[in-house]
């Protein structure tokens, strides 16, 4: 039986209800986050909580203490029967008119979990033809209003890709719709600054961190497999994912890919909350 987390009560999936009010459903006024369950507990918790904050700040809402939602997490987890997934922490303004204002009251604050069945080994991207706003409102923060990256990204499953790239307004390579883009040139990794636009990935960050990365522009006419030595995605859920197919042509997993995602897939192994 799958159990959910609405508003700290424990539901059944089937039978979870939320309103036609709530603003996160009639606006997408809300952030979220989605942690990897790994060997049955949270990776990172502590970082996704603090993006949440940040992003719920970015949007003039108020964050939930953090406790309570740990408490969900800890409450759903204990009816999982697997030992790997992905955990959603879902938080929106709540009740709401039917339009872009806001009512005084309390957050809805929903965690759900689903397992993972299936792990890819490599990635196979597109680069779509919409720039992301590198000036918006929203950037930089993970919020719920996805509807660009639901679009973006059927257009590269439909050319056989799994993820879709993302170039910004100044013709520079961005972000995937859920995920951080590095390449390699000259031995030397890149990835692009935050200023481009991209969010601030957990993975991402780890990856800075365990790893000489240089944050600067990449014109995304030189995202191309014969302008690039090697490529990967990170995310919560892909780690590190080498890229092996961009725009159709086909691009090799090298050395420096190997070790940054073995230095990571360590650091996941023996540090719960790095």
């Amino acid at each position: 039986m799958a159990l959910v987390s609405v508003n700290g009560s424990l539901v059944d999936a089937s039978e979870a209800e939320i309103s036609v009010f709530d603003h996160g459903l009639v606006v997408g006024d809300g952030a979220f986050e989605t942690v990897l369950l790994f060997n049955g507990g949270p990776f990172a918790l502590e970082r996704h909580l603090s993006r949440l904050d940040a992003s719920l700040a970015g949007l003039a809402l108020a964050s939930p203490d953090h406790a309570r939602i740990k408490d969900a997490v800890d409450a759903v987890l204990e009816h999982v029967p697997y030992q790997q997934g992905r955990i959603r922490i879902t938080v929106t303004a709540g009740h709401g008119p039917l339009g872009s204002g806001r009512l005084p009251g309390e957050p809805s604050i929903i965690v759900a979990t689903t397992e993972l069945t299936e792990v890819h080994e490599s990635a196979v991207v597109e680069v779509v033809p919409w720039p992301r706003n590198e000036r918006g409102a929203l950037v930089g923060l993970k919020t719920i209003s996805y509807g660009e990256n639901a679009v973006a990204l059927s257009y590269a499953n439909a050319r056989g890709a799994d993820e879709a790239i993302f170039a910004n307004l100044a013709g520079n390579l961005c972000e995937g719709s859920g995920s951080n883009v590095f390449v390699v040139i000259d031995n030397e990794v890149i990835t692009p600054p935050l200023v481009a636009g991209c969010l601030a990935g957990i993975t991402r960050g780890l990856v800075l961190e365990l790893s000489t990365v240089q944050e600067r522009d990449l014109p995304i006419g030189d995202f191309r497999a014969d302008r690039i030595s090697e490529a990967f995605l990170t995310s919560a859920i892909r780690g590190v994912e080498p890229i092996t197919r961009i725009n159709g042509e086909s691009l090799g997993v090298g050395p420096r890919t190997l070790q940054i995602k073995g230095d990571f897939e360590a650091l996941r192994l023996h540090n719960r909350e790095p």
